[in-house]
């Protein structure tokens, strides 16, 4: 959709254009995707289980036309069942769900990623405590699933405060945030990376940055699937003046 002013014309189009260039930065094209967001939270880890999906148009206020956004790939309960096995093999206690629509955090990205939308996509929730150790382990779990060709995407956003980011607030903190953060995962060592990731809330201006963790914790899982692979910043940029980056393994 066009920005309303007065945000600038171009505010999205440098994440626009790395999203629409993930596809050729990888190896190979993914048999499947699976996507964690930051949109979605429940009591256990949760796995959508449909052939066909729908779409949850997330969001208010919004023009007439994003509610009618079609993201028509198709959903894989083979793949969803293989999640869960995986998730019950390392002991961690999962549900499936077969009712909830795609969310925003999902079918928006995957429209500038795989916009042909031809690659069955299955969206894992995140546990609503917010605990960042256990989203480390559900990401150690489904390590397996990337020696089988599918992609794991943690959507969510590495600054997300939305009071700062509107008002102009805190462009500072996001850079000492951003930096930590990028050192955090480009740890060569994947114990280190993971004590910092688990104690994310003590780095500097963590909370300031993510009040509430909901948009930091894909990451968690992504990392923890990293297994000994040494994360990449791939992509930054300044978003309303607050420091954005985004990581890639493998």
């Amino acid at each position: 959709m066009d920005v309303p002013p007065p945000l600038p014309r171009g505010l999205w189009d440098s994440m626009a254009n790395y999203l629409r260039g993930i596809a050729a930065s990888l190896p190979q094209r993914p048999t499947a995707v699976l996507i964690i967001s930051g949109h979605w939270e429940t009591e256990v880890p949760t796995v959508n289980a449909t052939p066909e999906h729908s779409l949850y148009y997330d969001y208010y206020g919004f023009p007439e036309h994003t509610y009618r956004l079609p993201y028509p790939a198709k959903g894989s309960p083979g793949l969803a069942a293989r999640v869960r096995t995986l998730l019950t093999d390392a002991g961690i206690v999962s549900a499936k769900d077969t009712g909830r629509g795609l969310d925003h955090g999902v079918f928006v990205p995957l429209m500038l990623v795989y916009p042909q939308a031809d690659i069955p996509v299955v969206q894992l929730s995140l546990r609503h405590d917010m605990d960042a150790a256990a989203h480390l382990n559900i990401g150690r779990a489904l390590q397996p699933l990337r020696e089988e060709g599918v992609l794991i995407v943690g959507s969510g956003m590495s600054y997300h405060n939305l009071r700062k980011l509107m008002s102009g607030q805190g462009d500072r903190e996001s850079s000492v945030f951003d930096t930590w953060l990028t050192e955090a995962v480009t740890d060569p060592d994947p114990s280190g990376r993971s004590a910092s990731l688990s104690a994310w809330r003590a780095a500097p201006f963590a909370t300031d940055c993510h009040p509430v963790a909901e948009h930091l914790l894909p990451l968690h899982v992504a990392v923890g699937a990293a297994g000994n692979d040494i994360g990449r910043r791939v992509f930054s940029d300044r978003l309303m003046g607050k420091a954005i980056s985004a990581y890639q393994f493998g």
